[in-house]
């Protein structure tokens, strides 16, 4: 719910506890009435050059959405969570995107609204060259 003391609004973002504006305004992507989102949502982009290429390749896709310049990927709440998302890619944390009038282009098959956020980040790495990184907290084990 965006509310006048939200940090997402019509009349721009919170960032480092300063109030910057959006030349566009944001929407926040949600998935179908049908489709409950019990894990948050979070949204990877792409740009259009790149979304029928990921679309066709992905298993398991969720809900897919897509403007004139952008597609965007449902995943749960976190997905961004030690992975570094590559350029171009775009994360949007809680679905908020840039209001050039996305609609839903997909509707998953399943139960899920989400694509699965690893086997998405391994294709964008894979699409853009870029070797997959992330961190693994401290593991020990003693024999």
């Amino acid at each position: 719910m965006v509310t006048p003391l939200s940090p997402h609004g019509p009349h721009g973002r919170r960032r480092a506890g300063a109030l910057w504006e959006e030349p566009l305004g944001e929407v926040q992507l949600t998935p179908p009435p049908h489709l409950p989102a019990t894990l948050g949502c979070d949204a990877v982009g792409m740009p259009a050059r790149h979304g029928m290429r990921l679309l066709s390749r992905l298993p398991g896709n969720g809900c897919v959405f897509a403007d004139s310049d952008w597609w965007w990927w449902l995943v749960p709440a976190g997905s961004d969570a030690d992975l570094r998302w590559p350029l171009p890619a775009c994360y949007a944390p809680g679905g908020y995107v840039p209001d050039r009038h996305p609609r839903l282009i997909r509707r998953p098959g399943g139960t899920s609204p989400y694509t699965p956020p690893i086997p998405l980040y391994l294709m964008v790495c894979q699409l853009t060259g870029t070797e997959p990184a992330w961190t693994v907290p401290g593991v020990g084990s003693r024999i």
